[in-house]
């Protein structure tokens, strides 16, 4: 090849990556919504985003603004303040605010307010598809806060975000309620007052809960508190969690109640704080029998439930206390008020699957941890 035809070859290799360059800088792109924006709706926005978007929302309340989200690596994040999506009355696709079904998609700073459908089962989020993160939202006043579809490659993470007073009250919509998903995280979140449903059901093959705050609380009527109804992997980490005198189940943490449905069935609940309310007590743990790894360390257990025995397993360390050792119980102030004082010397509980099981931060009141 002459001298002509290299730079030739070169020139048309450089143009080639400089159009693809350039055309990953234009469609990543910002686009911002507010009723003073070109683009004035969530609805518009998401007709018009293209992967690798972010997506900045004016703080303020957008009533019946529902939205279909399927794009790839989309950030949709709230600027100066909270963004409250008022369903009134309307959904997208008869199934919620917002049906997610993209790939990787960050969702910020969003009030998600009284989704409700044809089907009483309305949802604050649908996800049905992709690697969903959650940060610092709030879902209330819907038929399920968030509902997943059971895809078995999807992700759900769940960090500083509030769920309450969400579900029909029929007893089969929930706070929270995750298909048969991939993997489920939840950290430095709050979860109260159910509508007779759950504060937290997943089916999920993984399950992290780590540094949560799950209390029906006073006039709550939850039902379970913690549900796994198919087993899978579950790490319990450094929960509060409280079951109110008002509920109709006296079981407060369920896992394969129905059946077993993965390959690999494990509970490791460790180093939480478990308040039982019922005056005459219920349960603290059920386990349903069959191949099942149960170990259940270090927790805190207030009040007159009992852990299920009908399941073997290592359940060292479990100590029952008082209510008055801690700062106030009866507002689900469940800090030690002496640490110095501690009722509770721990075990090193180890690792499982290459999980730390040592309890490491702790919930901070409302949506947050911090270190130990």
């Amino acid at each position: 090849m002459n001298t002509s035809s290299s730079w030739q070859v070169k020139s048309l290799a450089i143009g080639l990556l400089c159009s693809l360059l350039c055309h990953a800088v234009m469609a990543a792109q910002v686009i911002q919504v507010g009723p003073q924006r070109k683009v004035i709706s969530l609805a518009m926005a998401s007709t018009i985003a293209q992967d690798g978007d972010t997506i900045e929302v004016d703080a303020g309340t957008y009533t019946a603004d529902v939205a279909v989200w399927t794009q790839d690596k989309l950030t949709i994040r709230a600027m100066g303040g909270r963004v409250k999506l008022l369903a009134a009355g309307a959904s997208a696709e008869e199934k919620g605010i917002w049906v997610v079904r993209g790939g990787a998609i960050l969702v910020d700073g969003f009030d998600f307010v009284g989704a409700k459908v044809k089907y009483k089962n309305g949802a604050g989020i649908r996800f049905e598809n992709g690697q969903l993160t959650i940060k610092n939202c709030i879902f209330t006043d819907n038929e399920n806060g968030i509902l997943t579809s059971g895809n078995p490659k999807s992700e759900l993470t769940i960090e500083n975000s509030e769920f309450g007073h969400n579900g029909y009250g029929d007893g089969y919509s929930h706070n929270i309620y995750v298909g048969s998903i991939k993997k489920l995280t939840v950290n430095g979140s709050y979860f109260h007052h159910a509508k007779v449903g759950h504060l937290l059901k997943s089916r999920a093959a993984e399950n992290h809960i780590f540094y949560n705050r799950l209390t029906d609380e006073t006039g709550g009527n939850a039902s379970y508190e913690l549900e796994f109804p198919n087993g899978g992997i579950a790490y319990v980490v450094g929960n509060i969690i409280q079951q109110s005198s008002n509920t109709e189940n006296p079981i407060i943490i369920s896992f394969g109640a129905e059946y077993y449905h993965w390959p690999k069935n494990e509970l490791y609940l460790i180093s939480n704080t478990i308040a039982d309310d019922l005056p005459y007590g219920g349960r603290w743990l059920f386990v349903k029998p069959g191949q099942v790894l149960v170990k259940a360390m270090n927790n805190l257990l207030v009040g007159h439930g009992r852990l299920d025995s009908a399941v073997q397993g290592d359940y060292r360390n479990n100590i029952h206390v008082d209510k008055d050792i801690f700062v106030e119980a009866s507002r689900q102030d469940y800090r030690i008020a002496n640490p110095s004082k501690s009722p509770i010397q721990l075990l090193d509980p180890g690792s499982a699957n290459d999980i730390n099981l040592k309890k490491q931060r702790e919930y901070v009141h409302p949506r947050q941890t911090k270190v130990l």
